[in-house]
């Protein structure tokens, strides 16, 4: 699986630290999109390339990372396609993809720290959409708020 990894600066140290934990697993081959330092930079240009990267299929999934994951979050789930949630507990990570097709996890690194993370992204990374019809009907509920844009 393709997965686009993206932060501010204040995500910087725990992208890093993500992109090296996922380095090592076989099945994941991991595009970092930037930023590349701790220097002062806008989480929507990032929540921007994570966005493009899933909508251009050079990613299944995105992980993106900013202070408090909220402002990331908001911008990610202002492009059409993208599904974000902010999570900072391991059953939201991975509900928010089986019931909500959640694809791309918001995480805030001045909440959670490094193994808090590794487990929300493995429990997001590891989850499938169901399927279900309940789910799929809400889904279908989603895009069409998405096309009255």
């Amino acid at each position: 699986m393709n997965i686009v990894i993206g932060s501010d600066h204040a995500g910087y140290e725990l992208k890093k630290h993500i992109a090296a934990y996922l380095h090592p697993k076989e099945n994941y081959v991991v595009i970092d999109v930037g930023s590349h330092s701790d220097e002062p930079v806008d989480y929507p240009d990032y929540a921007e390339a994570v966005g493009r990267a899933i909508k251009e299929g050079r990613a299944e999934r995105g992980i993106l990372i900013c202070g408090s994951g909220v402002g990331a979050s908001v911008a990610a789930n202002k492009i059409v396609g993208i599904r974000a949630g902010l999570c900072h507990d391991i059953y939201s990570a991975h509900q928010g993809v089986e019931h909500d097709a959640m694809n791309v996890l918001a995480l805030g690194a001045r909440v959670i720290g490094p193994a808090l993370a590794r487990e929300l992204v493995r429990a997001f990374l590891l989850a499938e959409f169901s399927g279900e019809e309940r789910y799929r009907l809400r889904l279908a509920k989603v895009k069409a708020l998405e096309a009255s844009r």
